[in-house]
């Protein structure tokens, strides 16, 4: 009885609390949380939620799904460009507060925000024009998924880069699993695993952006390519070339020191592999790596360590439907509430079970992702 009881009282604190932060995102008068001009023959996108980071939520994703599908058929629109408001971030993640409080009650939210997020996902990937992301700060999580798909992607030494899903039990989505197994060596498994931050031009040497700009050139960037007209891809190219102070080669020889050690420690077969390299290994940036890894959710860990090994060989759309599948097991079983100390269920890497994260990739049959 005590333990039906709570239940109760758990789902509906949950239920108030969702109700709150859902009136807290409606109070906004729909649209200004996305500015949407059009430029010439740009289109501009704008995420205008500066005090959260720019953190995308479903009103957001709401309303620049159909902006950008009807620019893509539409004749006087021939580039898109997407940017953050407030100087700080481009986008500093998923409004994920809201969608973990419905995912705990079953509502809906915890199915609609992800299916419908890894839609525009995929709608960036398959952009039929050239669409260029202006990263010029934080940009983590969903940020991510607004811009590594698309074809141009412009970091500044402001951009801070990072994927820190493991340490709030989920894994890194938003087609993560593609773009990560596809950096060099371990890199992307290195990342995803840890949340290890790039900043600045190290994101572009990572292969995550396309180009590295001054943050004080981005305004006569954004003006430039406003003032094309009917752009092609090379056209949008060159002029994104030109903002580079020099012919950029890809490299491992990133300005952090570790990436090398990174590279070579996170090579295994296993998440226990890793983790033994690191500690075999003794260096001051292993033991900080297995000390990061230790607080991690390990069912997490070894979720992300399957989507990455899976992605690798998959589609962007393949992916997304992985993730999607991933996104509602994750609702289920993983989410606890964002603190600095969680206590993961299990506690272990050894307690995960290789059928408990099999059973995480399982089909949705109807419900599954349709792309």
């Amino acid at each position: 009885p005590f333990s039906h009881l709570s239940c109760i009282v758990f789902r509906f604190r949950s239920l108030c609390r969702l109700q709150r932060i859902r009136g807290q995102m409606m109070t906004s008068q729909a649209g200004a949380e996305i500015l949407v001009e059009k430029v010439g023959n740009a289109g501009v996108i704008t995420l205008n939620r500066p005090k959260a980071l720019n953190a995308l939520n479903m009103n957001m994703i709401r309303l620049m799904y159909p902006q950008l599908k009807k620019w893509e058929t539409d004749n006087e629109t021939d580039i898109v460009i997407v940017k953050g408001a407030g100087g700080k971030a481009f986008c500093a993640g998923g409004d994920i507060r809201a969608v973990t409080e419905a995912g705990k009650i079953g509502d809906a939210l915890a199915k609609n925000f992800f299916r419908e997020e890894y839609i525009l996902n995929n709608t960036i990937g398959t952009y039929q024009k050239p669409y260029v992301a202006l990263i010029d700060g934080i940009t983590m999580g969903g940020g991510v998924g607004l811009s590594v798909h698309g074809r141009f992607r412009v970091a500044t030494e402001k951009t801070l880069f990072a994927m820190p899903e493991t340490a709030i039990g989920l894994f890194p989505d938003v087609g993560g699993g593609y773009f990560l197994p596809r950096l060099q060596g371990q890199l992307g498994l290195f990342l995803a695993l840890t949340g290890f931050r790039l900043k600045g031009r190290d994101v572009q040497r990572a292969g995550v952006a396309s180009h590295f700009v001054e943050s004080q050139k981005i305004a006569a960037l954004e003006k430039e390519l406003v003032d094309l007209k009917t752009p092609s891809i090379e056209d949008v190219s060159r002029v994104l070339d030109s903002y580079q102070k020099r012919p950029y080669v890809l490299q491992l020889t990133m300005s952090h020191p570790c990436i090398p050690a990174a590279l070579r420690l996170f090579q295994s077969n296993s998440v226990e592999g890793i983790v033994h390299n690191l500690k075999t290994d003794g260096s001051p940036f292993a033991q900080k790596q297995a000390e990061t890894l230790a607080k991690m959710s390990p069912t997490s860990l070894k979720i992300t360590f399957k989507q990455l090994q899976a992605g690798g060989t998959m589609s962007l759309q393949e992916v997304l439907v992985m993730e999607y599948r991933l996104s509602q097991a994750c609702m289920v079983v993983l989410l606890v509430d964002k603190d600095h100390s969680p206590k993961w269920s299990p506690s272990t890497l050894k307690e995960v079970s290789e059928q408990s994260v099999e059973d995480c990739f399982s089909s949705l049959g109807d419900r599954d992702l349709k792309l």
